[in-house]
């Protein structure tokens, strides 16, 4: 506003002098302006002809497309699907170049977790969390050598009203003996049809027994137990639709069998839905309570709040987490802590996801999951890419965090040689008590002397030799110890410790 009326009132009038054109000067220069118009409309009409007569060839037996992104997606689709010459080998070429579009469309380096999902990875990613399926409600482990031993039978399954005990081996599946079979096989013909019925006869102790078992629809999320007279201990596998029902019916046997203090075992939960997390904490928050802050991209906040209904009052409670604790259970994790001044966390640093998705289904059942805020807790930290350090670390042995992988029948190692199996057999053998005395990969003599213990003690040839009988052997050893004896979970044996004072 001011430096406008400056410049009016510097304003001053100015003539401008032009010089005296004779008649034969002025002929000349406007001949000159005629001439410079002509060559300028034919260099216009020299490219227009150009770009026309390139644009025909370039389009011949094409349709012209607009540089809009839409139009190029269909045009690129029908090329594609129509024209692209490998499209003849593909079933449904046009439904899955338009998958791989989605899917492209949604991978990004900024959020691993907003992902399109088919309809089949969205069936298979809703079960996931629900662990639903129909079956008879058992866990068992497979050993690799003919052991297949039923851990953990579920409350309320037909497993348990038909009698099945943790302990039984699975011998034989409605007539088959399934003693050289992999888990995903005996899983395959134990599951089936809801209605239908399954006969196995389980290994127990010198007998065998038979049981007819009727299928039905599973959701197993929680499993619970007493570990001796006053500690209780559930397991939560994922946050999913019936957890919190899972989850009251466990709680409650364990009060009614005097447990006084809960271990809460969250290790290798990935989390899953917001309102399971809230009904579940809301079992131990008194109502009202904080338990986490939704913050969105404008800034703004959404406060989720623990709910009626708390059921453990009193009484310490530990819960042991890992790497793989991620998302809503390390949501669970901070409300409980920042909510009860009884609550330790013990194991090693959970994974740090500190986001929010939501999914959308189409009509088709194909799904998009995308991130829509992120959380933070009660007091505002925000874990992602940061995980929670524990109060009390204490890590598993590495044996037990190994990827194992399997050795093929002509691979015979022996003294002075390195390898991957050598590795692997090393932490097994220090696992089982057979220490090699290194870790590192190199077959030493001491570890041919760990070897030559661990195969006079298991009825193997005693060679000294790492061979695919003994390395099995060694690889099972670790995993029915494991699922047997809890003393080597130290996690769970420190917080036994704790909650004993």
């Amino acid at each position: 506003m001011s430096e406008e009326k400056n410049r009016q009132d510097d304003e001053v009038i100015r003539v401008q002098l032009e010089r005296h054109q004779w008649p034969d000067e002025i002929d000349l220069k406007t001949l000159k302006k005629e001439n410079r118009r002509l060559m300028r409309i034919i260099y216009i009409l020299a490219i227009i002809c150009g770009l026309l007569v390139g644009l025909a060839w370039s389009l011949r037996g094409r349709k012209p497309v607009t540089n809009t992104a839409d139009t190029k997606l269909s045009e690129i689709l029908r090329i594609m699907s129509k024209e692209w010459f490998f499209a003849k080998d593909i079933e449904d070429p046009e439904g899955r170049l338009m998958d791989q579009a989605l899917i492209g469309m949604t991978t990004n380096a900024e959020d691993p977790h907003t992902v399109y999902m088919t309809e089949e990875e969205t069936t298979n990613f809703t079960q996931s969390i629900n662990r639903n399926f129909v079956g008879i409600g058992v866990q068992y482990f497979s050993t690799g050598d003919g052991i297949h031993m039923v851990e953990r039978v579920f409350k309320g399954s037909p497993a348990e009203k038909a009698g099945v005990q943790p302990g039984d081996m699975i011998h034989i599946v409605d007539g088959t003996v399934v003693d050289d079979l992999t888990s995903d096989d005996i899983t395959g013909m134990v599951r089936g049809e809801p209605g239908t019925s399954v006969e196995i006869v389980f290994i127990r102790g010198d007998e065998l027994v038979t049981l007819v078992i009727p299928r039905q629809a599973i959701n197993v999320t929680v499993f619970g137990e007493m570990l001796d007279n006053s500690i209780g201990y559930i397991e939560i596998m994922q946050f999913g639709e019936t957890t919190a029902a899972e989850m009251k019916t466990y709680m409650q046997d364990l009060l009614d069998q005097g447990a006084k203090s809960l271990i809460i075992d969250l290790r290798g939960n990935g989390g899953g839905y917001l309102d399971s997390l809230q009904d579940v904490a809301s079992l131990f928050i008194p109502k009202g309570q904080t338990l986490m802050k939704q913050v969105y991209p404008n800034d703004s906040e959404e406060v989720l709040l623990a709910k009626s209904g708390q059921i453990w009052n009193d009484g310490d409670i530990v819960l042991l987490v890992d790497e793989n604790t991620a998302s809503a259970s390390e949501v669970f994790t901070l409300a409980m802590k920042e909510n009860r001044d009884d609550v330790t966390v013990i194991g090693s640093k959970t994974y740090g996801k500190g986001t929010v998705q939501i999914t959308y289904t189409f009509s088709d059942r194909s799904a998009l999951k995308y991130t829509t805020s992120k959380w933070v807790s009660p007091n505002g930290i925000w874990v992602n890419n940061q995980g929670i350090e524990p109060d009390i670390p204490v890590d598993l042995h590495p044996a037990l965090t190994t990827i194992f992988i399997d050795m093929d029948e002509q691979t015979v190692l022996s003294y002075d040689s390195v390898s991957e199996y050598n590795r692997i057999a090393q932490l097994a053998m220090d696992f089982l008590g057979y220490s090699a005395g290194r870790v590192d990969g190199y077959f030493s003599k001491g570890m041919e002397d760990a070897i030559r213990k661990f195969q006079d003690d298991r009825g193997l040839e005693v060679n000294g030799t790492l061979d695919k009988d003994t390395y099995n052997s060694l690889l099972s050893a670790v995993i029915y110890t494991w699922n047997t004896d809890h003393s080597y979970d130290a996690p769970l044996v420190k917080a036994k410790e704790i909650l004993h004072g």
